[in-house]
């Protein structure tokens, strides 16, 4: 069954659309992160121009989020303070992100700059993911316990200036690391098209020593107002956001992300964040070949820098 898709101006089937929805809220319920950095590659090497696959996937991030939001905020899962420094300080950089992906799209350059961003940023997550998890599994296998940083335990990080009480979290610190945060998971997000919980979540319990307890809600609430807040700049600046091909994404994301979460209570958390990792390096491998490989069509019509 075939749909045609406005913005994208294509042709794609309905069902295969709603399985690569499908497939990656599996994965996102299976790991327990936002899909957006599977999707829009998934997107991209299935024939999607790079621009309308980063603008849509922001509005299926946002509604992929907000039920997980609103369930941890129900359980007082979710410190509101923290979340509107990383929400004001996200939307900021979504500004910025924005107004680079319409200057590099002008530029024509917009699909090399995406498929490198991808590369270093998932390589380098994949691969420092990688060597934690492949760590943790060897010394559980040798029967080493590894006893983890309590929240409350300082760095150098929290003796910065500037600092303020979030109470939530039972934290005194600067604000700064926490505005800088915010800044760049806005930046990539809305450059990229990706929720960035994958970064924020390590960031703010390896950093910050947000608690376990409300990092995931914390990150989760930042997420939905932040890739709302790019979803609607995409749709007024770069008119890129394909609504028939996000509510597809969204349809077969809900299903998925039920069945993941399912699944995902049969293995350790080592063992997840070591096939998570693979799947973001072998996405990353993609990308790299994309940017080494000759491509299919060798030339390429495209409309740029079109003036009034």
């Amino acid at each position: 069954m075939q749909i045609y898709l406005p913005i994208a101006e294509l042709s794609v089937n309905l069902f295969f659309l709603v399985g690569i929805g499908g497939a990656v809220g599996f994965l996102s319920g299976l790991f327990g992160v936002g899909g957006g950095f599977l999707l829009t590659p998934l997107l991209i090497f299935s024939g999607v121009p790079a621009p309308v696959a980063v603008a849509s996937v922001t509005g299926q991030v946002v509604a992929a989020s907000t039920s997980g939001a609103l369930a941890h905020y129900r359980r007082g899962a979710v410190d509101l303070h923290l979340a509107l420094y990383l929400v004001l300080s996200g939307v900021l950089g979504a500004f910025g992100g924005v107004a680079t992906f319409a200057l590099l799209r002008d530029a024509g350059q917009l699909d090399f700059f995406i498929s490198l961003g991808f590369l270093v940023l998932l390589g380098s997550v994949g691969t420092l993911m990688l060597i934690e998890s492949t760590r943790a599994i060897l010394k559980q296998r040798k029967g080493i316990v590894v006893r983890e940083r309590l929240p409350n335990q300082h760095s150098w990080i929290h003796g910065l200036p500037m600092r303020v009480r979030f109470k939530k979290s039972r934290l005194y610190i600067s604000v700064l690391p926490v505005l800088i945060i915010g800044l760049f998971i806005g930046f990539v997000g809305s450059l990229l098209g990706i929720g960035g919980g994958f970064i924020m979540v390590p960031a703010l319990v390896y950093l910050l020593r947000v608690p376990g307890n409300v990092v995931i809600g914390t990150s989760l609430a930042q997420v939905v107002a932040m890739m709302a807040a790019t979803t609607i700049l995409h749709a007024v600046q770069s008119q890129s956001v394909d609504i028939l091909l996000a509510f597809c994404l969204m349809v077969g994301g809900t299903a998925g992300a039920q069945f993941g979460a399912s699944a995902g209570k049969y293995l350790r958390g080592e063992q997840l964040r070591g096939l998570l990792a693979l799947l973001v390096l072998a996405v990353a491998i993609r990308f790299g070949l994309s940017l080494v490989l000759a491509p299919a069509d060798v030339f390429s019509m495209a409309v740029t820098g079109l003036k009034q």
